[in-house]
C-alpha cells in the first residue's frame, strides 16, 4: 500500500513539475542550464557525471537503432504540437491584422457579427453627419455601406461546397479599406454584376480565376480583379453593394464601415453614436472586431493541439522508459565498473539523464524543422464567425518552436528519470555478474 501511494505521489509531482518547466520563460530555462553547467564543470560529482555522460553518448552509435525510437517518437510529439499550435496563431494573427484603431465598424445594437446585424438605409445619412467622421478629398463621408452574403463555392482540395463571404461596399469602400489593393485586373464597376476576389481565395476556391464567370444568386457575374490585403478579407469576394443588394433582395445594410479622423476621431464618433436616440448601433474598432472574432476559435485549437500533444507525450515518454531501461540493462556491467572505482549514484543519475535528454533534444530540433518545413505559410481555410471561411496561413513563429523544444526535453526528463533512478540503485555485485 505504501508503495502504491508513494508512486502515485511521485507521478503526481513528476507531472506538476513537467507542466512548470512547459510554463518556464526562457530566462528560467538559461538560469537552470547555467546552475547546471556550473555543477558539472566546478563540483568533482559534476565531472564524474560529465564522464560517465561521455561514456554512454560514445557508445550511442552501437544502440543507434533503439536510440532512434526516442527521437522519432519525440519529433512525432513535437512536430504535431506545433503545427497545431501554427495553425491557431496563424488564424489569430490574421483576423488580429484585419482593420485598424481609426476605424468603425457599425452594427445593430447587441450585434455579434455582420450576419445578424441590419441597419437601415435611412439611418445611414444620419451617422455620415456625427463628429469624428473622416472626409475625403471631395468633401464626402468616407463611409461604406456594406451587405455580406454567404454563396457556396466548390473548395480546391476536393471540389465539395464550402461557405464564402460575398461582400457589397459603398462608394468610399476602397477608402476605407486602405489595406486593399488591387493586384490583378481591375475594380469592379458599379452597377454591373462584376467582382473583385481575394488572392487567399482564389488560392482555396475553384472557379474564382481572372475572367471567369459565376453563378450567384441566379445571376451572372464576371471576375474583373485580384486584390490583395493581407488579412481576413483577402478570403472574401467584392462587389458593388447596390448590385450585391438588388440580385439578393436586400432592403437594408448590414454593417458601416467609417473611417474616422484617427484614434481621436473614433473616439467622439463613439461618444454622438451613443448620445443620438436615433441610433441604436454598436460602434468599436475594426481591430477590436476582428480581434474578438479570433478569440475563441484559436483559444480552441490551442487547447485541441495541447491535449492531443500530451496524449502523443505519454506514448513518447513510454518509448524513452523502454529504451533507456534496454541501455541500462545492456550496460549494467559498465555502470556497476563505473560504481565500483568511485563514481556515486548521483553522478550515475545525471549521466543517464544526459544521455537522454541528448536524445530528446535531436528529437524535439527533428520536430520543430519537420513543422516548419511543412507546414509555416501553409495556406488553409476555416469557418469563421460569419459561417464563411476564412483563409490564413499557419504560422511556425520561434515561440513556437522554442515551446515544442520545451516539451521535448519534459518528455526527454520523465522517460529518463527513473531509468537513471535504477542504474543508481542497482546492486554492484549483481550487476558485475550480468552478461
Amino acid at each position: 500500500m505504501k508503495t502504491r501511494l508513494w508512486n502515485l505521489l511521485s507521478t503526481v509531482l513528476l507531472i506538476v513539475a513537467l507542466g512548470a518547466w512547459i510554463a518556464l520563460p526562457w530566462q528560467g530555462v538559461l538560469a537552470v542550464a547555467v546552475v547546471l553547467a556550473l555543477w558539472l564543470v566546478l563540483t568533482r560529482s559534476g565531472r564524474l557525471a560529465l564522464a560517465a555522460a561521455r561514456i554512454g553518448i560514445a557508445s550511442l552509435p552501437q544502440r543507434w537503432g533503439a536510440s532512434s525510437v526516442i527521437i522519432v517518437g519525440i519529433a512525432g510529439v513535437v512536430g504535431v504540437l506545433v503545427a497545431m499550435l501554427a495553425m491557431g496563431e496563424g488564424f489569430k494573427a490574421t483576423l488580429n491584422g484585419t482593420g485598424d484603431d481609426s476605424t468603425a465598424l457599425v452594427l445593430r445594437g447587441g450585434s455579434q457579427a455582420e450576419t445578424n446585424s441590419v441597419i437601415t438605409r435611412n439611418q445611414v445619412p444620419l451617422v455620415s453627419t456625427l463628429p469624428g467622421v473622416a472626409r475625403g478629398a471631395d468633401g464626402k463621408p468616407l463611409i461604406s455601406a456594406e451587405l455580406s452574403q454567404v454563396v457556396n463555392l466548390p473548395s480546391m482540395a476536393d471540389g465539395t461546397d464550402t461557405n464564402v463571404q460575398f461582400r457589397g461596399i459603398g462608394d468610399a469602400g476602397w477608402a476605407v479599406h486602405p489595406s486593399v489593393k488591387i493586384v490583378q485586373g481591375r475594380p469592379f464597376r458599379p452597377g454591373l454584376r462584376e467582382v473583385v476576389v481575394g488572392k487567399g481565395a482564389q488560392g482555396q476556391f475553384r472557379g474564382l480565376k481572372l475572367g471567369n464567370t459565376l453563378d450567384l444568386g441566379k445571376q451572372q457575374w464576371t471576375v474583373v480583379g485580384t486584390f490583395a490585403s493581407g488579412d481576413a478579407h483577402e478570403s472574401e469576394l467584392w462587389t458593388d453593394v447596390e448590385t450585391l443588394a438588388s440580385t439578393y433582395n436586400r432592403r437594408a445594410f448590414q454593417s458601416l464601415t467609417v473611417r474616422t479622423d484617427g484614434t481621436d476621431g473614433f473616439a467622439r464618433f463613439k461618444a454622438a453614436m451613443a448620445e443620438n436616440p436615433q441610433l441604436k448601433l454598436d460602434v468599436e474598432t475594426t481591430r477590436a472586431y476582428y480581434a474578438k472574432q479570433s478569440g475563441q476559435l484559436a483559444t480552441i485549437i490551442r487547447i485541441l493541439g495541447t491535449v492531443i500533444g500530451a496524449i502523443m507525450a505519454v506514448g513518447a515518454v513510454f518509448g524513452a522508459l523502454n529504451t533507456m531501461y534496454a541501455a541500462v540493462a545492456t550496460r549494467a556491467r559498465e555502470i556497476a565498473t563505473m560504481r565500483a572505482i568511485g563514481f556515486g549514484g548521483l553522478p550515475v543519475v545525471v549521466a543517464v539523464m544526459l544521455e537522454t535528454m541528448l536524445l530528446a533534444l535531436l528529437g524535439g530540433v527533428l520536430g520543430g524543422l519537420i513543422a516548419w518545413a511543412v507546414f509555416n505559410n501553409y495556406a488553409v481555410s476555416t469557418l469563421g464567425a460569419n459561417f464563411s471561411q476564412v483563409v490564413f496561413q499557419f504560422r511556425v513563429s520561434p515561440e513556437l518552436l522554442w515551446s515544442g523544444l520545451k516539451w521535448a526535453l519534459g518528455i526527454g526528463l520523465v522517460g529518463g528519470l527513473f531509468p537513471a533512478l535504477r542504474a543508481a540503485r542497482l546492486p554492484i555485485t549483481v550487476a558485475l555478474r550480468e552478461v
